[in-house]
C-alpha cells in the first residue's frame, strides 16, 4: 500500500497535535511527564488503578476532549523486536478499526530511540492497515491513506521498511487465500506473475520432470492429487552486485488432507495455511528485492497437496528420495519433511552460502 508520510522532527504539543484524530504514542520508561494531554491519561490510570508501568504490558486508549482517539504504550528496552511489535499492534489496532483516513505517531526518548520507535511504529502501522483478500462483502470502509510522525524525522522516507510491509502483506495475503483459489497450479500461476512483475527468473519442475530425476518422496506425496499439477518451483533474484548467495526453501502444501492417515475434521480445518512456509519464503524475496540488497537468492518452493486417493502413497511404501536415500513411509501426514526432502537436495547442489527452510 502507498501512504503519505510527513516527518516533524518536533516533539508534538497540545496544540500542534489538535488536528490530528488518531493518535498514537510511544514512550520510553523515562518519559512520565511533559507530554501530551498527560493529565487526561494519568487520570485515567488513577481511575482503574493501574501504575505509569503498566503500559509497557498493556496499551491505553482515552478519549480527548476535542473527540480525537489517542493510544498509548511503552515499548521497554528489554523487550525483543517481536514483543515490541505485538505491543504495538495493541495499541494501533483500536486506532486502526475506527478506520481512520490518518494515523498519527509520536515517540518519546533519546534520538537512537526515537529512531527505533518511529521505524517500528511506522512498519506496524502499515501492515495492520493493509487490505488483505475478502470474499465476506465488500469492503466500503475508508483506507489509512497518510501518517504523520512527531518527534523524529530521517531522510529515506522507510523505504526499507515499506519493502518489508510489502513482504509481511503478501505472505499474509496468499496465506488467507481458500484452497479452491490457490491449488498448486493456481499457486504456480501466481507466481510467475510475481517473477515477472520482479524480475525475477522463473524455473519450475512439474511431474513429469520430477518423475524423470528420481525425485521419488516429492511424487510420493503429489501423486494421489489430480490434476497432476504439482512442482517444485525455482525463483531467482540475481542482483549484479551480489557478493553472498542464500537459498530460501518454502513448504507450499496448498491442501493437506493427512493423506491416508487421514486428519479429524477438527485438525484438518484451516490446513490450507500449510503452505504458509512458502509465503514467508516468497515475502522475503520480495523484500529483499525492493531494499536491493546486494545477494543472490534462490527461492525454491514445494507445491503441492497431500490428498487421499487410489494412487496416494500409504504406510510402509518405500520411497527413494533425490539423494538416494530410501524411506519407509510410517505416517502420511509427514508430507512436509517428503516435498522437502527432495527440494532442499536440488537446493543444495547449487551449494549456497545459507540455506533457510520454512515449513508450519
Amino acid at each position: 500500500m502507498s501512504l503519505k508520510l510527513s516527518q516533524n522532527s518536533e516533539i508534538g504539543s497540545e496544540n500542534t497535535l489538535s488536528s490530528e484524530n488518531h493518535l498514537l504514542f510511544v514512550l520510553d520508561e523515562e518519559t512520565q511527564n511533559g507530554f501530551p494531554f498527560s493529565e487526561i491519561l494519568f487520570n485515567k490510570l488513577k481511575r482503574i488503578g493501574d501504575a505509569f508501568k503498566y503500559l509497557g504490558k498493556t496499551p491505553i486508549q482515552i478519549e480527548l476532549p476535542n473527540g480525537a482517539l489517542a493510544s498509548y504504550v511503552i515499548l521497554g528496552k528489554q523487550l525483543n523486536m517481536f514483543q515490541k511489535h505485538d505491543l504495538l499492534r495493541k495499541a494501533v489496532v483500536p486506532l486502526l478499526d475506527e478506520h481512520p483516513e490518518s494515523v498519527a505517531i509520536c515517540v518519546y526518548g533519546d534520538e537512537a530511540m526515537r529512531a527505533a520507535h518511529a521505524c517500528a511504529a511506522y512498519y506496524v502501522t502499515t501492515v495492520n492497515a493493509s487490505v488483505l483478500p475478502n470474499r465476506k462483502k465488500e469492503n466500503k470502509n475508508k483506507l489509512l491513506k497518510a501518517v504523520h510522525i512527531y518527534g523524529y524525522q530521517t531522510n529515506h522516507d522507510y523505504n526499507d521498511v515499506n519493502a518489508r510491509v510489502a513482504g509481511n502483506t503478501l505472505c499474509r495475503s496468499l496465506t488467507l487465500l481458500p484452497p479452491n483459489d490457490l491449488t498448486p497450479l493456481l499457486y504456480r500461476a501466481k507466481l510467475k506473475e510475481l517473477a515477472n512483475a520482479n524480475d525475477w527468473t522463473f524455473e519450475e519442475y512439474d511431474m513429469e520432470a520430477l518423475r524423470k530425476m528420481g525425485a521419488g518422496a516429492f511424487v510420493a506425496v503429489a501423486q494421489g492429487s489430480e490434476p497432476q499439477d504439482a512442482a517444485i518451483v525455482h525463483l531467482t533474484y540475481a542482483p549484479k552486485n551480489a557478493t553472498k548467495h542464500a537459498a530460501l526453501v518454502g513448504k507450499g502444501i496448498c491442501f493437506d488432507t493427512g493423506g491416508h492417515n487421514l486428519k479429524p475434521a477438527k485438525y484438518m480445518s484451516g490446513m490450507h495455511e500449510d503452505m504458509n512456509g512458502s509465503a514467508v519464503a516468497v515475502g522475503i524475496l520480495l523484500a529483499a528485492t525492493q531494499q536491493a540488497l546486494p545477494i543472490k537468492i534462490d527461492c525454491w518452493l514445494a507445491i503441492a497437496q497431500n490428498h487421499i486417493g487410489p494412487s496416494a502413497y500409504k504406510q510402509n511404501d518405500v520411497i527413494v528420495a533425490l539423494n538416494g536415500m530410501t524411506i519407509e513411509v510410517v505416517h502420511t501426514d509427514a508430507e512436509g519433511r517428503m516435498v522437502l526432502a527432495d527440494t532442499l537436495t536440488l537446493t543444495s547442489r547449487q551449494k549456497p552460502d545459507v540455506i533457510m527452510d520454512f515449513a508450519t
